[in-house]
């Protein structure tokens, strides 16, 4: 249930999940299959939203990323793997890739979009009263993503309010931790006008990996990718890692 296949394409030469921004699903992956065409594309889908509307939302960032990581094993070293997180996102890919390398498996690239590097974060111990829904609405606001007229229809926050808002306080709690760096090469982006996370929080993702790493600027806000997915980044993944 924790991944679903955006475009099967089983004689891909790679494959490609993809793990969404705080209050996203897969529906924000649903055009990427098609323009990938040397990827088979999967996007995770969180609990409380989309076909899991009927789940409780995660509480825990790095256990939910234990259970999306134990999902993908059977898969492992099927064929090469490029992960890629956009926001929250980058910060459960980075959990997911890790534990997956833990156990063994080679991923191919690491991508992480419009997030700080995980060791520049630190846990709100009062995140659940600092998260309230006005202060959930109001960041959605700065950030862009949400249209501002779904914001302000009472019925359209109080349907989507319970897991945004529980995916927002998971992220506020989430502590890093102090496991070795990655293996896999990173690359890290982020728009240009990004008000949330700057070139220097992307920059900081090369302590987070032992391999190849680099990072790019995108023209745009925190959601660059939603009028310019960056594609070439992706595609330039070895075939072969």
């Amino acid at each position: 249930m924790w991944i679903q296949c955006v475009e099967p394409r089983p004689f891909a030469d790679r494959r490609l999940i993809c793990f969404p921004h705080a209050g996203g699903s897969p529906y924000f992956f649903r055009a990427w299959g098609k323009a990938l065409t040397g990827f088979e594309v999967h996007a995770v889908c969180y609990p409380g939203r989309a076909e899991r509307v009927a789940e409780p939302p995660a509480t825990e960032l790095t256990a939910m990323a234990a259970d999306i990581a134990a999902s993908l094993l059977p898969w492992a070293d099927d064929r090469p793997t490029v992960f890629f997180g956009h926001s929250m996102g980058a910060i459960v890919g980075y959990e997911v890739v890790r534990a997956l390398e833990d156990e063994g498996v080679q991923v191919a690239h690491f991508v992480a979009s419009g997030a700080r590097a995980p060791h520049l974060l630190r846990p709100d111990p009062d995140a659940a009263t600092t998260w309230d829904d006005e202060s959930v609405v109001r960041t959605l606001m700065e950030l862009g993503g949400t249209d501002a007229e779904l914001l302000g229809n009472p019925a359209f926050v109080k349907l989507v309010m319970p897991y945004i808002g529980a995916d927002f306080r998971m992220l506020a709690s989430y502590r890093p931790s102090m496991s070795a760096p990655l293996r896999c090469p990173v690359t890290s982006l982020v728009g240009d006008r990004d008000p949330k996370v700057g070139i220097e929080d992307v920059a900081a993702w090369r302590d987070r990996t032992r391999g190849p790493f680099r990072y790019r600027t995108f023209p745009g806000d925190h959601f660059y990718l939603a009028g310019e997915p960056p594609y070439t980044v992706i595609d330039e993944a070895p075939a072969g890692a």
